[in-house]
């Protein structure tokens, strides 16, 4: 019974114990069990609340709703729950323990949820692989030599290896489409301001940060953007709502679509050919399910979009560290030296030289719009590289070394000027240079898990809406699931 719930997703699952065919507390038993199994080769889970939940299954405190009794896994960071660890993947917050419930966990509740922990993130989400000294590694079920990408890393690993069907994930710059690559599962990224951020954060990283789900499913996805979707009072942007229920768009055609695709880095970096390959053998899956697709791009300047997202990326740090240390009064040490190296570019930053890179997002989504206004979809490899070996993004001891005396001295403007911000733009992005255009032009857009390479890994291919537009791909999702069906390919059974 257990591995036959295990290829189940989060809508077939409610199906179950609404028809009483299973319990809410068989169900999470069986999905403990298998967390048990698994979970020390892969470490997934940041916090566990499995005893939390049992009490609130045995009580019967769980509210009605569609997804009613069905497990569920936060992201360990800013997916705020009254009164759990919340760590966001360092030391320096280790003891926190949130003090309100996001919108976002509440909602998550009233659709009937069980929530049963949260799953880990690499330090305050800031890169596409999840390791940290707080938590360890956390290893792809696909190949544990291998990462599961991030920063949604540990929700990605849990979906993948089976724990469950759905788990929390978020967005900034990839953090939902490149795990969702990696691992073999659809990451969808909803334009801003679809999913409400409240009430701690108006909009994270200036609305470039979007907050949604791993799944395996198309329609799990869907099901769950109606439950999460829709503003709350005081969010500084609100986003028209949907004509239908997202969930009734996956069954629905989606017409004969014009996508535009490119496998160009925009950085000027490597593309696998296996993500090469992915592309063009999308290209021929659309053709042949009626859609017009041709090699067309946004006219965009790929290099300054790069640093631009870099420009956020240290500033943000900056002011996340500042008030982490402010709140917390830890020193310095108890961040990563990349952490540590990335505030102290932001503190260098000048505020004049943030708004001038800031002020290029315009021009970016007008030509991202020029663009959409003769294809309805930007088609691209998710990501340009494949799974990174576990410690193979590590920051060489020269340059911690080197970024650590800097630190200490004080003197950002040196480390500016020393080569080891391009460098640090160009490790960062080499990798996962197409996801941050859809975070900086808020837009929608999905990592789909169309290929499988020939070592056996997953590989996405990434599809970018018009704003608002999360309909039409949730349309193409599921007429694409159908066509290639991707349900039945998982890593082994760990």
């Amino acid at each position: 019974m257990i591995e036959e719930l295990r290829d189940r997703d989060a809508v077939g699952l409610a199906a179950l114990i609404a028809a009483g065919e299973i319990s809410a507390a068989e169900l999470l038993e069986a999905t403990l069990a298998r967390i048990d199994r698994a979970e020390a080769g892969i470490n997934a889970i940041a916090v566990d609340l499995r005893e939390r939940a049992r009490a609130e299954v045995a009580r019967g405190v769980v509210p009605g709703g569609p997804f009613a009794g069905v497990p569920f896994l936060l992201k360990d960071i800013f997916q705020e729950d009254a009164g759990v660890t919340m760590t966001m993947g360092t030391l320096a917050l280790k003891d926190h323990v949130a003090r309100t419930t996001c919108a976002y966990v509440r909602r998550v509740r009233e659709a009937g949820f069980v929530i049963i922990g949260s799953t880990t993130t690499p330090e305050l989400g800031l890169k596409a692989t999840t390791e940290t000294v707080l938590h360890g590694d956390t290893r792809s079920p696909w190949n544990l030599e291998r990462t599961p990408g991030g920063s949604s890393g540990g929700a990605a690993a849990a979906v993948a290896a089976g724990y469950l069907p759905m788990a929390g994930a978020s967005d900034g710059g990839g953090s939902i489409r490149i795990p969702a690559s990696y691992c073999g599962l659809f990451g969808l990224k909803p334009s801003r301001g679809r999913v409400s951020e409240g009430p701690s954060i108006g909009e994270g990283w200036e609305g470039a940060v979007c907050t949604h789900v791993l799944t395996r499913s198309v329609r799990d996805s869907a099901a769950m953007l109606d439950v999460l979707a829709g503003a709350e009072p005081g969010d500084p942007f609100v986003i028209a709502p949907p004509a239908r229920p997202f969930a009734a768009e996956v069954d629905a055609e989606p017409g004969r679509l014009r996508i535009g695709f490119s496998t160009r880095s925009p950085v000027g970096g490597r593309v696998d050919a296996e993500m090469v390959a992915a592309v063009a053998g999308a290209a021929r899956l659309l053709e042949g399910l009626g859609h017009v697709v041709e090699e067309a791009a946004p006219d965009i300047d790929g290099e300054l979009l790069a640093r631009c997202y870099m420009g956020l990326y240290f500033g943000h740090v900056a002011a996340m560290t500042a008030r982490i240390r402010r709140e917390t009064g830890c020193a310095s040490s108890a961040f990563h030296a990349d952490t540590r190296a990335l505030a102290l570019l932001g503190r260098a930053m000048s505020a004049g030289e943030y708004v001038a890179l800031r002020e290029h997002w315009n021009g970016f989504a007008r030509k991202l719009a020029a663009f959409h206004e003769r294809y309805d979809l930007f088609l691209t490899p998710t990501t340009a590289l494949g799974a990174a070996r576990i410690g193979e993004l590590d920051t060489p001891k020269r340059m911690q070394a080197i970024a650590g005396l800097i630190d200490r001295l004080g003197v950002g403007k040196v480390l500016m000027k020393s080569g080891i911000v391009d460098d640090l733009a160009f490790r960062n992005l080499e990798r996962t240079p197409f996801t941050q255009l859809a975070n900086l032009t808020f837009v929608p857009a999905m990592s789909v898990p169309l290929h499988v390479g020939a070592d056996g890994m997953p590989v996405g291919v990434q599809f970018v809406a018009r704003f608002g537009a999360e309909a039409m791909l949730l349309r193409l999702a599921g007429q694409l699931e159908r066509a290639a069906p991707w349900a039945g390919r998982m890593p082994v059974r760990h």
